[in-house]
Parts: structure tokens; sequence; C-alpha cells
């Protein structure tokens, strides 16, 4: 009998679903990136932008007008990426003053911001109350204190939303972000001496509620059941503040597939709950007119990302091929398993520049750092390569240079690129 055909790993996957391939080469935004390495120097973060917009439009479609989005800044703050989900319709989210500036930068208005985040500054409060600020998500009583004393002093209202942190039924994802005691928010318990307490201050303006469970989720029904929990906890702080709410933040958490294995999270269903949503809503007096809103950032900008990274020596130790780069988790530390990972496991890597080869063998790809930390993949499949020759790294797009130690060691840092239709855009020189 004929041998049945090998499944396709998730790295070819990836590359059939989001990119092209020419010959031997993988393209992003219409351009080889054996040519952009050339030209902008390695390592180097490319964003394709097409694949960014791609993945924005097939949410917004999925999402059927029931929530609007807000893109993360968190997951990649470069202001290129930030104006493109902008140009797209989003609105942004942010966590911090840096955050706020790049989304400025970036030709956001202050109306379309979000701020959340456990430990706002008092400095950075009074910033972006006095330059304008669409709201601000509260989570602890001094900061509702804080809040209201600079919308006091500035002759203000303030637009609020209380942050929650949901009881342990409504959790989810690869990393829980509630259910059990967590700086993020107030619990869910605690509720009504937290609306209380808004209430009290008469320069808030009580919009909504902000619920994030976890990250990272792949499984649509776990999604689902925490905004239909995020709309039952908005009905019930909008009758004890005996006012309708304008703002449900149903938070973000939506997952990518890194892992051989993981699926992708099924936007079809998510569609098919929206008419049900919609009726939770309506049927409720208080949020009949209110507006949910969901902030993902890695779903958006994490598969139009590759790392690159240039091989720097090949060698044999002890039956292991070690391919040693001039990248490393100094530039990508999620990619490295040392942002959240429990398990070690490999994003989905290729040879950009070798597409056409299929005879490869197991490697171990690592980078320029004096740590066995630094190690990007643990055995994954290369073809045989030498000085020089290129690797990418997959799936890059988020959580990537901004959330990686880059001072360590005094490397020299990872250049960014933003790429589309043949132009390039640079973020930041390698």
């Amino acid at each position: 009998m004929p041998a049945e055909p090998m499944a396709a790993t998730l790295a070819e996957t990836l590359v059939a679903r989001q990119f092209k391939v020419a010959g031997a080469d993988l393209h992003a935004g219409g351009l080889p990136i054996r040519e952009l390495a050339a030209r902008h120097g390695t390592p180097l973060f490319i964003y394709d932008g097409g694949v960014m917009r791609a993945s924005y439009r097939a949410l917004a479609q999925a999402l059927g007008g029931f929530a609007h989005i807000h893109y993360s800044v968190k997951a990649n703050p470069a202001p290129a990426v930030i104006a493109l989900f902008a140009s797209e319709g989003a609105d942004v989210e942010i966590a911090s003053i840096g955050e706020y500036r790049a989304a400025r930068a970036a030709g956001v208005g202050p109306e379309r911001v979000l701020f959340a985040g456990p430990a706002k500054r008092v400095s950075e409060l009074e910033a972006v109350i006095a330059e304008g600020i669409g709201e601000i998500h509260v989570e602890s009583y001094e900061e509702i204190a804080r809040v209201a004393a600079i919308g006091d002093r500035l002759g203000t209202p303030v637009r609020v939303s209380i942050r929650v942190n949901p009881v342990a039924a409504a959790q989810g994802g690869a990393m829980r972000m509630g259910g059990k005691p967590a700086p993020f928010g107030f619990d869910e318990e605690d509720l009504e001496n937290v609306v209380a307490a808004v209430k009290a201050q008469r320069s808030l303006d009580l919009r909504g509620v902000h619920l994030f469970a976890g990250t990272q989720i792949l499984d649509a029904d776990v999604l689902l059941s925490q905004w239909r929990h995020a709309i039952d906890v908005a009905g019930r702080v909008a009758v004890m503040a005996d006012t309708p709410l304008k703002t449900i933040d149903l938070g973000g958490g939506l997952g990518i597939p890194y892992f051989q294995g993981d699926g992708t999270l099924d936007l079809a269903k998510i569609a098919q709950a929206v008419p049900d949503l919609l009726q939770l809503l309506r049927s409720h007096p208080l949020l009949a007119e209110a507006r949910p809103v969901v902030e993902p950032g890695r779903f958006l900008a994490g598969p139009g990302g590759i790392y690159v990274m240039a091989v720097n020596a090949s060698k044999l130790s002890r039956g292991t091929r070690f391919l040693v780069t001039d990248g490393g988790m100094h530039h990508h530390l999620a990619a490295s398993g040392n942002l959240g990972q429990v398990i070690k496991r490999d994003y989905p890597i290729v040879a950009p520049a070798r597409m056409d080869v299929s005879d490869k063998s197991a490697a171990t790809v690592v980078g320029p750092l004096c740590t066995p930390l630094d190690t990007l993949a643990r055995k994954t499949d290369l073809p045989a390569l030498v000085a020089d020759d290129l690797i990418a790294v997959l799936q890059s797009g988020a959580y990537g240079k901004s959330a990686s130690p880059s001072g360590f060691l005094s490397q020299p840092g990872a250049g960014e690129i933003l790429v589309e239709n043949g132009s390039v855009t640079v973020i930041a020189a390698a």
C-alpha cells in the first residue's frame, strides 16, 4: 500500500495561508525576505501589512457589528503598526503613557483611547486627562480617588469603567488573568462597594465595565462564555448604579497557533453567536445602548510578523546540530519560551531563502547570548544551513522586540520594518 502522506507542519500551514513562496524565497509584503534582510540587515522584524489587515478584517466580519475593535498597543507599539489598524477602523487600548504617546503619534485621536492597567501613575493620569482620553478603566480604590481628584482640579468630567476580576467560572486561556487573587481590577464579589465609591465622586462618569479573563484563547466556546459573563456582570453593575451603561469591554485574549497541534480560533462559531449576544444585550433595559468592545493584540499583529536571523555558525556537539545566529531571546523572548511557557516548545520556523529544499533534519537554534536560555528552537527541522543563511520565526508580530530584554549583554538591537505591496516603512534600523 502507498505510504500515507505526511501531515503539514504548522510552519507549512502558516506559510501557505499567509504568505507567498516563489522558488526558494519566502515573500513578505510583496518582497523576498532574502532581499529585505540584505537591504536592512539582521536580526530583523518584518511586519507584513497585508497579513495584519487580513486578520483585522476577518475578526471585524465575524463580530458583525456586535463589538468594536480596539487594538491592544502592548502587543506591538510600533506607530506604523498602530496607524495601520487605525486606518482599518480600530481604536486602541493602552497601558502606559508611553503607549498613549505612541498612539497619538500614529494619528489616533484621544477620544479613541482606552487606558487600562493596575498601576497608573498620577503623572500619567494627569497627562491623559488634561490632553484627552476616551475612558480610564479604574482598578483600585486609590485609583478611583486619584482620577476623581484630578478631574475636580481640572474641572473635567472623567469617563471611567470598572475593571472586574471575574469569578473562577469565567476563566480560560493559556494565562488566566482572574478568578484568583490578582492585581488586575476589583473582585467581582465586591462590585456593590466599588460602584458606590465611583458614584460618590462628582467628577467621575461611570461608563461601563471591563473584564479580561485570560489570554491566548483558541477555543471559541471559552471566549463566548466569557463574553456572556461580561454582559451579565454589566447588567448587574448597571442595576447597582441605577444608570444605563455605555461600554462593555470584553477584553482581549484571542489566540493564534504557535505550536504544532494548536488549533485556530473558530471565527465562524463567533459569527454564529452574534445574534444571540445582541439579543442578550437588548433584553436588558440598561444595556440596550451599550457598545461592547474587544481589545485583541496578538490576534491582529502576531500572524503578520516574521523575525529573521542570520546563521553565524553551524556546529555539531555530541550528536546535536546547533545553528548559532545573530538573533535570540534578547529580541524575541517569547519564542525562547521565557515569556510564560511552562513546557518549552518551538515556534514555527523556516529557512526563508531555502524554501525549495525538502531534505531537512533536526536542529537546535540558539542566539549569541552566554546563557542556555537563549534557545529559539530545541528540535526543529531545517535544511543544511551554513554561515550567512537565514532563519525566520513566524507568528512574531506580537510580543517580540518590545517584550524582550534588549539590553542584555549589550548586543545590537533588532531592526523593524513594515512591508506592504512592495513598499517598506523603516520603524527601527538594525
